[in-house]
């Protein structure tokens, strides 16, 4: 009897999950549509804004921050995008991966990397482990607003401008998911500033050389000036974050549905293998209650004779 309590417990129990599961799914469900509709509009125009800084790299003669940054510095900011909400899968756990896999790389090659993370998940890790952290955002990692990415945006871009004097950093990398569909989402290691120009034919092999950079694209005329163009640029270049925040937003989403369906499934899975322990053993007890009777009777029988 008393197994047979402890399984209708877990079934209970296991059951209540079950629906808990199966609502975070159909939430994810719900969601998924927009935020991957949002992630796919904003990646033309950041994808256009990166072109035209690919363009503009390719002159070699160019000394601007966007272009280049003084050496000698060994600072350099990486940002982490992390999640708010657990029953995401390896969402999270893929991040903060990543990142101490390139927070090691560049502690190797004698860099002094500054953390940034975005994502209450990631926080709590960092501030559990004592790291320090340099800046940090919380709140709907899920559906990231205009008003977050520009306060991350400003950071990041006022640490990046920032004199080696004044603490500022030399580089700036980006540790984000990459939504590819409802299946794939990808880990990615974006090294947004200074801009490396790399040519579609050569994405695999890494940044080209100078005499490749020459042929890659005509040579322009900027007006008024070269500086005034790329002053004006970089401040639109600064939407690579925004969609960064939003592909990041759709991964997170599709990894949470992901997650919960497969939970579902294992709860539904486990509810069906308890079930048939509490019939089997409903059963034996069943059966060993009519064996004593039978016993009994037999053994009355046999005294009455």
């Amino acid at each position: 009897m008393g197994s047979q309590l402890a399984l209708k417990s877990r079934i209970a129990s296991t059951a209540s999950l079950e629906k808990i599961f199966n609502a975070q799914e159909m939430i994810a469900s719900s969601h998924i549509a927009k935020a991957r509709d949002v992630a796919l509009n904003a990646k033309p125009y950041t994808d256009a804004i990166f072109d035209a800084v690919q363009a503009l790299v390719a002159h070699t003669h160019i000394d601007h921050p966007i272009v280049k940054k003084d050496e000698d510095n060994p600072r350099v900011a990486v940002l982490a995008l992390t999640s708010d909400r657990g029953m995401a899968g390896p969402y999270t756990s893929s991040i903060i991966r990543e990142t101490e896999s390139l927070l090691a790389r560049l502690d190797a090659a004698g860099k002094q990397p500054e953390l940034y993370v975005y994502g209450r998940r990631g926080v709590t890790y960092y501030k559990y482990r004592n790291r320090d952290v340099a800046g940090t955002w919380e709140g709907d990692t899920d559906q990231p607003g205009v008003e977050v990415a520009e306060s991350i945006s400003k950071a990041l871009m006022d640490a990046y401008m920032k004199p080696a004097s004044e603490g500022g950093v030399s580089e700036l990398y980006i540790v984000f998911t990459e939504f590819v569909n409802m299946v794939v989402q990808k880990v990615r290691v974006l090294r947004m500033l200074p801009v490396e120009l790399v040519l579609p034919e050569q994405q695999d092999s890494g940044p080209v050389s100078e005499s490749d950079a020459d042929a890659a694209t005509p040579l322009y005329a900027f007006e008024p000036s070269v500086d005034e163009v790329l002053d004006a640029i970089l401040p639109k270049y600064q939407s690579r974050i925004h969609e960064c925040l939003l592909t990041a937003a759709a991964s997170e989403t599709a990894s949470r549905q992901n997650a919960m369906h497969t939970a579902t499934d294992n709860a539904r899975s486990l509810i069906d293998d308890l079930t048939r322990k509490l019939n089997a053993s409903r059963q034996a007890s069943i059966t060993q209650e009519l064996t004593e009777i039978i016993g009994s009777a037999d053994a009355l029988n046999k005294k009455e004779e």
